[in-house]
């Protein structure tokens, strides 16, 4: 029985509907992982990476009731309780107990990538049914690709220099420290 008519015929709203369902059982996991993430971190690192994690935890809590209203809107019950969560959630697992920086940063990198990967993944199937939808995924994924960015600027190792215009990648030992951390031509960092 649907109590919320939306302006989907049944074939696009049962699409979207999982599309959106998906989503919104990944990104409150997500925000599960922030916290436990939050509450375990140990390390030179803790204050920076601490207040790093509320942000997540904050933004996908934001971005699964943004998805679950858009779900509910076209007439689709959004279900977002812990059971269903645990048993449909494609988030990576995060470890229990006290949790170093550093571990903590790269366990994150892990789950943004999976959850991003997730999302870009359904982007093309929302489209073919909705394009509201399919900008809504678009920009959530925007938001979660600048997060992984954040977090894998934490652990940088390697270099970043301009070649003819384009980036090239390199592998160094160890992390510079911020003052070894030099601006190249106004833009790009020289390691």
């Amino acid at each position: 029985m649907t109590v919320i008519n939306g302006p989907l015929r049944d074939r696009e709203r049962t699409i979207v509907g999982s599309v959106l369902q998906a989503t919104l059982v990944d990104l409150l996991d997500l925000s599960l992982v922030a916290k436990q993430a939050h509450w375990n971190l140990y390390g030179p690192g803790f204050r920076s990476i601490h207040l790093q994690l509320d942000e997540v935890a904050i933004a996908a809590r934001d971005y699964a009731d943004t998805v679950a209203e858009r779900a509910a809107a076209l007439g689709v019950s959004p279900d977002g309780r812990a059971g269903t969560v645990a048993a449909t959630s494609g988030v990576p697992d995060f470890p229990a107990g006290w949790t170093k920086d550093v571990d903590v940063v790269e366990a994150l990198v892990r789950t943004f990538a999976a959850v991003i990967e997730r999302v870009r993944g359904r982007i093309e199937e929302a489209g073919a049914a909705d394009a509201v939808t399919q900008d809504l995924l678009i920009g959530l994924t925007a938001d979660l690709e600048k997060h992984s960015w954040m977090f894998q600027a934490e652990n940088a190792v390697g270099t970043v220099k301009a070649v003819n215009g384009g980036l090239r990648s390199g592998v160094v030992a160890a992390a510079p420290r911020p003052s070894s951390v030099r601006v190249a031509r106004g833009n790009l960092l020289d390691w």
